[in-house]
């Protein structure tokens, strides 16, 4: 990494597509209107930094770091955050669109999702404990091996979960009943949600399955 740090500092209305972005340390940075697509962030760290209304689509982020990082209207598809240096890594997301992008094995406890779009995301084998997906499509989202205990979905839509295949305990749910279907697939109970006006319904599952409110 470079010895460049830089604090304090706003970066507004840059299209680093034809400006250089300078790797190196950012601390409590706003990046606002800027364009980073098909760019490179590789090894760069940002620390309580805050992207609003960028384009972050296929960066390259391999060792990027990023701790306590606000995303808010950010256009981020395909973004590999399973590329990126897991130490500490913490992150938020308001009302951005995360379509293909890869959480694969990652641990990222109690990170809040807001108004997002997160149609086929891989969050296979990611630890999501505490998270919250709160009025969020997660239209072909991938759960297998995902670990979603005390995972708020009450507002979210779309998704699918198998509950013989991730950990559900204590994950929250309102759910349009008409839309709550027990299936059986290879002899496991499979519990599929695309709801459009969530309805609040209460209901237990077998012990290794949530408990739903």
């Amino acid at each position: 990494m470079s010895n460049l740090l830089l604090e304090d500092k706003v970066f507004e209305g840059v299209d680093y597509r034809t400006t250089r972005f300078e790797v190196g340390e950012y601390e409590s940075c706003r990046f606002v209107n800027c364009v980073f697509a098909n760019g490179d962030l590789s090894e760069t760290k940002f620390l309580e930094c805050t992207f609003e209304n960028c384009d972050l689509s296929m960066v390259h982020v391999a060792k990027t770091s990023c701790q306590e990082v606000v995303f808010k209207n950010c256009k981020m598809l395909g973004l590999r955050f399973d590329m990126c240096n897991n130490l500490l890594l913490s992150f938020s997301f308001t009302n951005c669109i995360l379509d293909y992008a890869s959480f694969f094995k990652l641990k990222v406890k109690n990170t809040q999702l807001k108004d997002c779009k997160l149609q086929e995301v891989d969050f296979v084998e990611s630890d999501l404990t505490g998270s919250t997906f709160s009025n969020c499509d997660l239209t072909s989202a991938r759960f297998e091996n995902t670990v979603l205990e005390n995972v708020d979905f009450r507002t979210a839509t779309n998704y699918s979960l198998n509950p013989d295949l991730n950990k559900l305990a204590k994950a929250k749910f309102a759910l349009a009943a008409r839309n709550l279907l027990f299936l059986p697939i290879s002899g496991l109970s499979y519990l599929r949600a695309s709801l459009k006006t969530p309805l609040a319904l209460l209901f237990c599952l077998p012990a290794r399955s949530p408990t739903c409110i």
